[in-house]
């Protein structure tokens, strides 16, 4: 009922456009919310280029994590505590997660089951915020205010896994609000953290916030040709260093 759409011959730009539902079903059709008729388009298209560039991005960045968990688990199996080793096997399990999904969902051909890995791939980002936060807040596990602040971080990305899979297409700009205000949640504990990470940790911890903060001026940048690749390059780069902030975080705390 729903074919996918792909490249046909001749170079031709991939161009779709369906309307989301709040349903599957009601995929391509117009919707009813509070009593009045609307439509949200989702448009995708990109060309040849933008597509292998993007896959590129992509794959550097999912090889880099696959690798780099496998090694960030070991490590953390051997020469840390199981609350550690918890916090580490959460992260890493929400990095190759997201990373996973947007791969999919980016090179996925346009169809029905596009829009719904587009539901999952945004939802991931919650679930990626919150678990990098996890192994930074474990350190200050007595902590009462890091306590809570766990607990309020994973409450937060449950919201925002409802508003993405409930209600999609409808509070994109909320959601890159909820994504920011998580990113710089940590801002909130400054001191506590101050405390329980050093000061190498806090530093990456800082720096890769602030490359996925630049590379969402360009994930609202739509107009712009390679927008996406530039986008997806920046959260590589920032899964990078926060990535070296969580070794960071569970080797001092090994070593201490």
């Amino acid at each position: 009922m729903y074919p996918c759409i792909g490249r046909g011959h001749g170079g031709r730009v991939i161009r779709a456009s369906l309307l989301w539902s709040r349903t599957l079903a009601d995929i391509g059709a117009m919707r009813i919310w509070r009593g009045r008729v609307e439509s949200s388009e989702v448009k995708w298209s990109y060309d040849r280029s933008e597509l292998i560039a993007d896959g590129i991005v992509h794959g550097i960045g999912l090889s880099a994590a696959l690798v780099g968990v496998t090694a960030l688990i070991f490590y953390a199996t051997v020469w840390s505590t199981s609350g550690q080793l918890a916090a580490a096997s959460i992260y890493g399990a929400g990095l190759v997660l997201t990373l996973s999904v947007s791969f999919l969902y980016n090179l996925y051909p346009v169809c029905r089951t596009k829009w719904l890995l587009r539901r999952l791939d945004h939802s991931a980002i919650f679930v990626l915020i919150a678990a990098t936060y996890t192994p930074f807040l474990q350190r200050g596990w007595d902590d009462p205010f890091l306590f809570s602040m766990l607990i309020g971080m994973w409450a937060v990305a449950l919201l925002g896994i409802a508003i993405k899979c409930l209600l999609p297409g409808r509070f994109d700009r909320l959601a890159i609000l909820l994504y920011l205000a998580m990113g710089w949640g940590g801002v909130l504990a400054a001191k506590s953290l101050f405390a329980a990470l050093s000061a190498t940790t806090l530093v990456l911890v800082v720096v890769g916030g602030l490359i996925y903060s630049v590379g969402i001026i360009f994930h609202v940048w739509e107009r712009l040709r390679f927008q996406n690749a530039i986008w997806h390059g920046f959260v590589v780069a920032g899964s990078a260093v926060h990535y070296s902030a969580v070794l960071s975080c569970i080797s001092g705390a090994s070593a201490a």
